[in-house]
């Protein structure tokens, strides 16, 4: 994404608009200026501002007559009056930004849109999760803090290592040069995006090795990151997980409980009871 500066009159109304706070007024251009590292392409920008088309030229004028007179001249706030907001052609590999920032756009590699997983709260109709197993959906970055798939990398390299079995439905296990090492692509390595997530899942003995690894490399990472954890529960509504976690130093409640009520996706793989995260 990018201002056009020859349209761009430095009302800043695009300043709060950007959840990642990459848009800034230049006091040297007195224009609206995007920085590109920090952009994560989730087009928020683009279609959250209406657009006027009014001529640049008038608006500063007005503006710069407005400065001298002491007296506010400035378009409603969710307006770009000149239409200044230009999407840019996006190359590999910056638009794995936009498919991992921008909610509207489908990953390519697994068809959904958003983040581009269905993740194990589905379990009911893809059958991710079996008895005896616990599936972590581990997310990383959140508006205004994004992440980089370097972070990213740092976690999935070290789980690789436990070992544990990630998700292929995943668009992040897409992007792995090496699953069983956790490697990710070098080429994405420093890109940046709103938000990812990472599904993994391992037998019940090794969840205790899991929420240690996430913990400590979460403190060595510059992000966010947020664990989920599910388990297929018994049919009398009973699960083993709630105690393990309980064990492990964290609370467990039942954030969702998926009732089989989807159409099955992988009849290979699904099964009658559902998975619920805690």
């Amino acid at each position: 994404m990018r201002i056009d500066t020859g349209k761009c009159v430095g009302c800043a109304n695009c300043v709060p608009v950007c959840p990642m706070g990459a848009i800034a007024v230049s006091p040297a251009l007195n224009r609206a200026v995007v920085d590109a590292d920090a952009c994560v392409e989730c087009f928020t920008c683009h279609r959250g501002m209406s657009k006027e088309h009014m001529n640049p030229v008038v608006v500063r004028a007005v503006r710069r007559v407005a400065k001298w007179a002491r007296f506010r001249f400035d378009p409603e706030p969710d307006v770009c009056p000149t239409d200044a907001i230009v999407p840019e052609e996006l190359a590999w590999p910056r638009i794995v930004r936009r498919a991992f920032s921008d909610p509207q756009v489908p990953h390519e590699s697994t068809g959904i849109h958003g983040r581009g997983t269905a993740e194990v709260k589905t379990n009911d109709v893809t059958g991710r999760v079996r008895d005896g197993e616990a599936g972590f959906v581990i997310e990383f970055g959140r508006p205004g803090v994004g992440t980089r798939f370097r972070d990213i990398e740092r976690m999935t390299t070290a789980l690789a290592a436990l070992p544990v079995a990630f998700e292929p439905m995943n668009p992040v296990t897409t992007l792995m040069a090496d699953t069983a090492r956790g490697t990710i692509r070098p080429d994405i390595l420093d890109e940046k995006v709103l938000s990812a997530i990472v599904e993994i899942k391992v037998p019940f003995d090794r969840v205790p090795a899991v929420l240690a690894c996430v913990g400590a490399v979460s403190r060595r990472i510059d992000t966010v990151v947020a664990v989920g954890v599910s388990t297929r529960c018994h049919p009398d509504g009973s699960e083993p997980l709630q105690a393990l976690l309980l064990r492990e130093g964290y609370p467990a409640y039942r954030g969702k409980t998926n009732l089989g009520l989807g159409r099955v996706t992988v009849p290979a793989r699904s099964a009658a009871a559902p998975a619920r995260p805690a």
